[in-house]
């Protein structure tokens, strides 16, 4: 497991180090990682946004197909694929951009979360840094009992909150209504995981995560007003095409 994380920690590993070098502090070197890492990641978010939003926006048309054809799985599958066609959706294009994070976070916290692991020789320099003091925390290499967590696990929750919100297709079906069912349920439980589990990993990496939850909120505000224009465009396309039709 180690071994496929590091191939994405020891990059992250130097560039910590050369943060670290430019402004001389761990826990201001690991949010500015944590920035960039965010905002190389945000044109996926984008993506993914986009891709469930436009799926919303035709939802009433699959629906549609779905009573239409309950009885002829064959010929609904058939439908399905010309109206994704037609609309010009993926279905994959909304997993895609998780699946490329995915590796991209497990590295940046196994490396938080041992950092040791994946030093070498020329970053040797660092072990000291790991245990610097930052704000109110006396060493962050070390558990914040309370105060981060707390932080950490009311930033989650808002961030899963608005994704469930951003996410709802309004579909009708049982299998995406289990979904959503299933999202709500872990905006609950995952913030209180994640309380728990930032009051026994090292400081640094609480300071990784609320500071990613709380750039999430903000990405989310964004993904927001997209996702309002983009069904505002659509309401005026379909405005449009049904006076065409009438002339």
């Amino acid at each position: 497991m180690y071994t496929f994380l590091g191939i994405i920690a020891k990059p992250m590993l130097w560039i910590l180090q050369g943060l670290y070098g430019l402004v001389g502090n761990y826990g201001i070197a690991i949010i500015i990682l944590t920035l960039i890492v965010k905002l190389c990641l945000y044109p996926l978010y984008i993506k993914q946004t986009k891709s469930m939003a436009k799926m919303s926006i035709f939802q009433p048309k699959m629906q549609a197909l779905q009573k239409q054809y309950a009885n002829d799985k064959e010929t609904l599958n058939i439908k399905m694929s010309e109206l994704y066609k037609e609309e010009g959706f993926n279905p994959a294009s909304g997993c895609l951009p998780m699946v490329i994070q995915m590796p991209i976070i497990m590295g940046l916290f196994a490396l938080l979360r041992n950092p040791i692991m994946y030093m070498s020789e020329e970053s040797s320099s660092m072990i000291f840094a790991f245990h610097e003091p930052f704000m109110w925390i006396a060493d962050l290499s070390q558990p914040d009992k309370w105060i981060l967590p707390i932080i950490a696990g009311i930033a989650t929750f808002i961030s899963f909150w608005m994704n469930t919100k951003l996410n709802d297709t309004g579909a009708g079906n049982a299998q995406a209504q289990q979904m959503q069912g299933t999202m709500k349920m872990m905006q609950y439980i995952f913030p209180i995981m994640i309380l728990w589990l930032a009051r026994t990993y090292p400081s640094g990496l609480a300071v990784y995560w609320a500071v990613s939850q709380i750039i999430q909120i903000g990405f989310n505000i964004h993904m927001a007003s997209i996702r309002k224009k983009m069904k505002q465009e659509a309401e005026i396309a379909e405005i449009k095409a049904k006076m065409s039709k009438k002339k």
